[in-house]
């Protein structure tokens, strides 16, 4: 009975440590893509990230357009960047969002 009781406590602890809460506030990181430095801007509100803007870049608009818009919805939805996807054609373009936001979340630790 009490180990059940430590390994639920334990599980417990651990999700409450994957869903990290920030401190409320705009962030802004860079991380490299396939052509520039990506400049982004991460909101974060009630300890959440609650949008993700991509501020300035280098990169193929068509390319840059895709990977913000899948991307930014992800982050999001995980509250950070952990299984965050990169997208398929855009993979250099979606490395450097993910880095710049995790740049800009250091911030808000």
């Amino acid at each position: 009975m009490i180990k059940q009781l430590i390994v639920a406590a334990s599980a417990a602890l651990l999700c409450t440590a994957a869903s990290a809460a920030y401190k409320d506030g705009t962030y802004t990181g860079e991380g490299k893509g396939n052509a520039s430095t990506i400049q982004v801007e991460v909101t974060v509100a009630g300890g959440k990230v609650s949008s993700v803007k991509v501020l300035k870049h280098g990169e193929t608009q068509m390319l840059i357009d895709a990977a913000a818009k899948s991307l930014s919805q992800q982050i999001v939805e995980k509250n950070g960047t952990e299984g965050v996807q990169a997208v398929t054609g855009a993979s250099n373009s979606s490395k450097g969002i993910i880095e710049a936001v995790n740049n800009a979340l250091k911030s808000a630790q």
